[in-house]
């Protein structure tokens, strides 16, 4: 199945994906497809993302254990305690996504020769922030974008996708306070999708496929998803002083 052959979905749409105990040892369950709004949000929905490479057919991912950060459970070490309550950067909600996303894409990782934001997966998001779907955090000082984040909302869950940081702790800064505000909103967890030892210092822990399905069916349906521009959320930053 190509990106040809596959019908574009709406937002509202919905496609089965296969149910992801079928997935082989890397968690690999789908190929082909598309990125329309519909597929992306099915698949969140059922515990799947998708992660490929420039040149490859869309390839979609149900891993075994998941990755999980509890917003009520982040660590800030004091270091970080300290860097905040200094209050020298400004964080903000859905304020550019089009840079967040953009400097996820571009910036240099220890060990990646490129990056698995290609330019399909970059206008996929963006379509999915314009729908109200997906949102960023971005850390600004004197008035310059550092860091941020970026994922896709649903019901009591984030989906976690990517992040970066120009300067030191940034990233770690934006996902304290993406924690502390989806706390405040009623969100059970944060999908980390993949282990690293970044977010397991944060707080991040491995929790078994089937657990993890559970948990994010109980979230889907515990509340509605909070659609829209996050903006007006930008508030709650005092959760993470």
């Amino acid at each position: 199945m190509d990106r040809g052959d596959f019908p574009w979905l709406g937002a509202e749409d919905w496609v089965d994906f296969p149910d992801p105990s079928t997935a082989d040892s890397d968690g690999l369950i789908g190929v082909g497809g598309n990125l329309s709004p519909g597929m992306l949000l099915s698949a969140y929905a059922q515990g799947i993302f998708p992660w490929f490479n420039e040149g490859e057919p869309i390839l979609w991912w149900s891993l075994d254990p998941r990755f999980v950060l509890y917003p009520r459970n982040v660590r800030i070490s004091r270091s970080m305690k300290k860097i905040l309550k200094k209050r020298e950067y400004t964080m903000t909600l859905d304020r550019d996504f089009p840079a967040v996303i953009g400097h996820c894409k571009s910036i240099r990782r220890k060990g990646q020769g490129g990056t698995w934001i290609t330019d399909e997966m970059e206008r996929a998001y963006l379509r999915l922030h314009e729908e109200g779907y997906a949102h960023s955090v971005e850390v600004w000082r004197d008035g310059e974008l550092k860091g941020g984040l970026y994922g896709v909302s649903l019901g009591a869950a984030f989906f976690g996708e990517s992040m970066f940081a120009l300067e030191a702790n940034c990233s770690k800064i934006a996902l304290i306070y993406l924690s502390a505000v989806l706390h405040e909103l009623g969100f059970d967890m944060i999908d980390c999708q993949q282990h690293t030892e970044h977010l397991g210092s944060m707080g991040a822990v491995d929790v078994p496929r089937k657990t993890f399905l559970k948990e994010l069916s109980r979230s889907l349906s515990k509340q509605k998803t909070w659609k829209g521009n996050w903006s007006e959320y930008t508030h709650l930053i005092k959760a993470a002083r």
